[in-house]
């Protein structure tokens, strides 16, 4: 721009002194072509001072003058600001500019092409599985943790499981799935009484009168003992053994019951009320995040993941179907042009002030130099074109008036 300010400058000076060499040859009686090259001079000698005066008005005032309607742009630095603030609001931000914009991007069959190539789709899984360890090192396990238990908490104690329960028992039983549980419990209680049978006779002698007899109390104890062990052990090998037909009859009942009968579902709710209460459950409730956090986090940090396989395994299915399927791109894209409609027309103002305040936040002559230096140059071939084109419109003139006989 200075190296265009000087050629200007240098070109301005340059018909001063034509012109003054010009009017010397004329006063001096030289006939002819000193007119013609003074009127020429004069006049590119006008047309540069006032091109020079119109862009030096822009940024500054002209020799330090504060002549009105001058240093334009210092001045007029917050109007130009909102202007254009204005100007892009109006024209890039209505939404009909963005519903033609983006309808003629194609977006969907352009997405769904680039997002079925395997080398984007495996782009996309990455940065997700980097957007999604990001987060969860943002949360805090603490807020996450009180959120969760206040969540399932308040979940299970606004549902009644009494009916669940019971229907769900009642299907067991008729379905005959409580054996193995009936039959592991007989197991275990025989083998329990096989291993600690002097613990049973121990504690049925101690439970025995004072004034009986020891050996009568030992005798009593073998004798519980035995009874113990042979009713276990009938009812382990009798599947049709009468203790587990009453079972059946008391869990059909008590399933009854857990649907129907009012005290029963009452008592459950108070039961899981009080559980729900305990400190211990609690902790329970609250630590789930922590493990379910290093799950995900561990799927998505693993590039063999199921997580991520599935991911990117449904990216590139997607891609597939919106490169093929014109309903769904036409789907895809309205949501995206309502998104952007709204987005543009509900923070329209919030983006073109963000261009107003900017402008206005700016020093106004670090603002005027800033203009300067991108515009200056072309500005400066407006002197030039101003000498030249003056130069030629005198000399043009000058000829006619001279023609004419003036």
């Amino acid at each position: 721009m200075r190296r265009m300010k000087a050629t200007a400058t240098g070109l301005l000076v340059l018909v001063a002194l034509i012109f003054t060499l010009a009017t010397w040859a004329r006063n001096s009686g030289v006939e002819g072509w000193p007119g013609y090259v003074a009127a020429a001079a004069e006049a590119g000698m006008v047309g540069a001072l006032a091109d020079w005066f119109a862009v030096t008005a822009l940024f500054r005032h002209p020799l330090g003058i504060p002549i009105p309607h001058t240093a334009i742009i210092p001045n007029k630095k917050d109007q130009l600001g909102a202007s254009l603030g204005h100007f892009v609001g109006e024209n890039f931000l209505s939404e009909d500019v963005v519903r033609a914009r983006l309808r003629g991007l194609s977006l969907g069959g352009r997405l769904g092409a680039w997002l079925a190539e395997p080398a984007h789709a495996d782009r996309v899984t990455a940065e997700l599985s980097t957007a999604l360890r990001g987060a969860l090192a943002v949360l805090r396990d603490s807020d996450v943790q009180a959120v969760v238990g206040e969540a399932i908490t308040r979940r299970a104690e606004t549902a009644e499981i009494a009916p669940g329960l019971g229907k769900t028992l009642d299907k067991i039983v008729t379905d005959g799935a409580h054996h193995r549980a009936v039959d592991l419990v007989c197991a275990s209680a025989h083998n329990w009484l096989i291993t600690h049978g002097d613990s049973v006779m121990d504690a049925v002698q101690g439970g025995a009168p004072g004034w009986t007899p020891r050996f009568v109390d030992r005798k009593v104890g073998e004798r519980v003992y035995k009874e113990l062990v042979r009713f276990v052990t009938e009812m382990r090998d009798a599947p049709n053994h009468p203790a587990r037909g009453a079972i059946d009859r008391f869990l059909a009942d008590f399933a009854s019951d857990l649907q129907a009968d009012t005290d029963t579902r009452a008592r459950v709710e108070r039961m899981k009320s009080d559980m729900l209460s305990r400190p211990e459950v609690q902790d329970i409730i609250a630590s789930a995040w922590s493990s379910v956090r290093a799950m995900i986090i561990s799927a998505a940090e693993d590039e063999r993941s199921e997580l991520r396989l599935r991911a990117r395994a449904s990216l590139m299915s997607l891609g597939a179907r919106l490169a093929t399927d014109g309903r769904l791109q036409h789907k895809l894209e309205g949501w995206i042009e309502n998104a952007a409609v709204y987005v543009v027309t509900t923070y329209r103002e919030e983006i073109t002030s963000l261009i107003s305040d900017t402008v206005a936040g700016w020093d106004a002559e670090h603002t005027s130099r800033k203009i300067e230096a991108h515009i200056g140059r072309d500005l400066q071939f407006i002197r030039i074109n101003g000498t030249v084109v003056g130069a030629l419109a005198g000399l043009v003139i000058y000829t006619v008036v001279h023609a004419l006989g003036g």
